[in-house]
């Protein structure tokens, strides 16, 4: 029996403001270290100055080096939605450039997360547009498909769902489910506390720290 060549599924709700806003502040090691280290992507450049990337993933399944289905997601996305793409982790043809990313700014695009090639590399500069992606290529797409638009799909060694919260600075990306959000809203703030308190006592000088003590003692190396 045939099949088709597409699967669309409807577009995942926008996290909620307040909680996008909260991670606005996060950085990306402190969630990290809350998600047992295991999880989050890996691999992939930032290709912007310094915006951060902070919203809620559509996720496309792409055949490498062909973006017929980022173009349908395109038109899909709402203010805040972050564009998500497992492109195979290939480099030979990119899948977006600069006219993809004007467009998806004009519509309110959180950025791009893709694993898989960008060109027009100058551009997301400029514009300091969020883009993480595997590499650079000037050869362009293919648009013939196949492909899934808001599958689950794998990035850099993490599954991401739509729907899912994703993060991304100058240490790179993570995403987890919303249901998640506020127990690591809560896990991060400890976190960023209990640094706090040694960066306190790095600041005095002493050789002998607790933050050292704890790491070496159980070791016998203290």
């Amino acid at each position: 029996m045939a099949t088709s060549n597409f699967t669309l599924n409807p577009v995942p709700p926008l996290a909620p403001t307040e909680i996008i806003e909260a991670f606005g502040n996060v950085v990306t090691p402190h969630i990290s270290d809350n998600l047992q280290r295991l999880s989050g992507v890996t691999g992939l450049q930032r290709f912007n100055r310094s915006r951060k990337l902070v919203g809620t993933a559509v996720t496309v399944k792409a055949r490498p080096g062909d973006n017929l289905l980022i173009y349908k997601a395109l038109m899909e996305l709402q203010p805040g939605h972050v564009l998500v793409v497992d492109g195979g982790g290939d480099a030979t043809n990119a899948l977006v450039g600069e006219l993809i990313m004007r467009y998806a700014a004009a519509r309110g695009c959180a950025g791009f997360v893709l694993d898989g090639a960008i060109r027009d590399m100058a551009a997301f500069y400029e514009a300091d547009f969020p883009c993480y992606a595997r590499a650079v290529s000037h050869r362009g797409p293919y648009k013939m498909g196949p492909g899934a638009m808001n599958v689950p799909v794998s990035i850099g060694g993490q599954l991401i769902s739509p729907g899912d919260v994703v993060i991304g600075d100058e240490d790179g990306v993570v995403a987890f489910p919303l249901a998640q959000a506020g127990a690591l809203l809560e896990a991060v703030a400890v976190t960023a506390k209990n640094e706090q308190k040694i960066v306190d006592e790095i600041a005095t000088g002493v050789r002998e720290q607790e933050w050292l003590r704890k790491v070496l003692e159980p070791h016998g190396l203290y």
